[in-house]
């Protein structure tokens, strides 16, 4: 009997007698012959348990491990420290399932958990209102434009080009059968062009989109940019890094009317690109028009605090067409573990975070801009990351510190072709004085 197929030869005769039949074959009789494989399947032979066990072993080792590696590649994914009782929580059979809880009387931690989650969301961001997670910080990004084009009956968006390339083609793709026109402005000194910004924004323009600190890994301007957004009666949408909230001013703080984001580095591994998280907060006036789930905290007939799931306008629930958005789904699992690393660091220890890898993000630009190989591209202010031009193309460098045991940083021609040998370095808490000082002989030695 296989282990993963349970039911024996003596079984699946029963069940065929059951229904009639004498052979497994016959259940596919409606298939055409001429549209079936003739032959087997071309697989290898099957292995046992510890023949599979020890080939999976084998394969894996064939992979590179953050543990083994020091990592200087951010780009939107960052490798942050996870305190060990994340995954020790997560693992709770009460939080097996990310599934979403729909019946509050069987489901009150978990809704607990997810309504502790916007809390902290509103906390950080400074906004009034925060959903229960999204699939990641792009999509999340793209049912804020969404949202700002219904809000405001307007058709056009502006987007910062320095907002993550990938998001914004995931921005096109959105508004491509909305009928909403994406128009992007152009950076200047790593920052959003703010003439640039002023002379392009109309009276169709439903929201200004920026990212801050933005791709390149510097810091918007955020108040100037919501000031003109605001004065042409647009709404001001702005993607942050978490961590960097832990220091600075709140999106909310400086005008903003939606802050989104991607959650991964809370508590949430790189796990080769994913299962992340996308937070999604927003101002009071916009409850309504919120995608995802909210939880709501309400009492139970005998007066006790409790949670329910509410203002769930989506497609599921009402008319297509009267849906606020067609997320049908939010990250629960992902939501809990940046909710279990937010309750860990508290305050204190979400600056600290922020604080050391700004620290150690500016250590590395130092060390590496006194080297003669490189030079900076922008010498405006950036939080964990920051663009650097070398004298050779990053993929070589980044093939050689591989080498070396060090994961090498972006190269951002391939996204921003103008950028010739730009090269962009993350730099988080987990990185110490010693593998910033190897880094930079390895990769200055060149």
């Amino acid at each position: 009997m296989s282990r993963f197929i349970p039911n024996t030869t003596i079984q699946q005769d029963q069940m065929l007698k059951q229904i009639g039949l004498v052979t497994i074959e016959e259940l596919f009789n409606d298939i055409p012959q001429a549209v079936r494989l003739p032959r087997k399947l071309n697989l290898p032979k099957a292995l046992s348990e510890i023949e599979l066990l020890n080939h999976a072993k084998t394969l894996s080792r064939k992979n590179i491990n953050l543990d083994d590696h020091a990592c200087f590649l951010g780009a939107g994914a960052y490798d942050h420290f996870i305190p060990s009782a994340v995954d020790a929580l997560l693992s709770r059979q009460e939080f097996y399932t990310a599934y979403t809880p729909y019946q509050p009387e069987i489901s009150q931690g978990m809704l607990q958990a997810i309504f502790e989650f916007q809390t902290m969301i509103c906390e950080l961001t400074g906004m009034d209102i925060a959903n229960a997670s999204m699939y990641d910080g792009a999509s999340a990004l793209a049912e804020a434009m969404l949202l700002a084009c219904q809000s405001l009956k307007r058709q056009e968006v502006l987007v910062a080009r320095s907002v993550h390339p990938e998001s914004r083609e995931i921005l096109k793709t959105y508004a491509k059968f909305r009928g909403i026109t994406v128009r992007e402005v152009g950076y200047l000194n790593g920052q959003l062009d703010i003439k640039e910004l002023e002379e392009m924004i109309t009276a169709n323009t439903a929201a200004v989109i920026v990212q801050s600190p933005n791709f390149f890994g510097s810091i918007e301007s955020l108040g100037e940019i919501g000031e003109i957004a605001r004065n042409n009666k647009s709404l001001f949408i702005v993607s942050a890094d978490p961590i960097s909230l832990g220091l600075l001013k709140s999106p909310g703080e400086l005008g903003a009317d939606i802050v989104v984001g991607e959650g991964q580095s809370l508590g949430n591994p790189l796990s080769f690109g994913g299962p992340y998280l996308g937070f999604f907060a927003a101002r009071e006036k916009l409850l309504r028009k919120v995608p995802g789930r909210i939880v709501g905290q309400t009492v139970d007939k005998n007066g006790q605090r409790s949670f329910t799931l509410t203002i769930q306008t989506r497609e599921q629930h009402i008319r297509r067409e009267k849906a606020t958005s067609n997320i049908c789904s939010n990250q629960a699992l992902n939501a809990l573990a940046a909710t279990i690393y937010l309750t860990l660091l508290g305050k204190q220890g979400l600056k600290e975070v922020a604080s050391q890898s700004l620290q150690k993000a500016h250590y590395a630009f130092d060390q590496l801009t006194a080297k003669e190989s490189f030079s900076p591209v922008f010498s405006s202010p950036f939080f964990k990351e920051f663009v650097i031009q070398s004298s050779v193309p990053p993929q070589e460098l980044n093939r050689k510190l591989l080498d070396q045991k060090i994961i090498g940083g972006y190269s951002l021609e391939q996204a921003y072709p103008e950028l010739t040998n730009g090269w962009l370095i993350a730099v988080t808490e987990k990185r110490t004085k010693d593998e910033i000082d190897s880094f930079v002989l390895k990769a200055g030695g060149q």
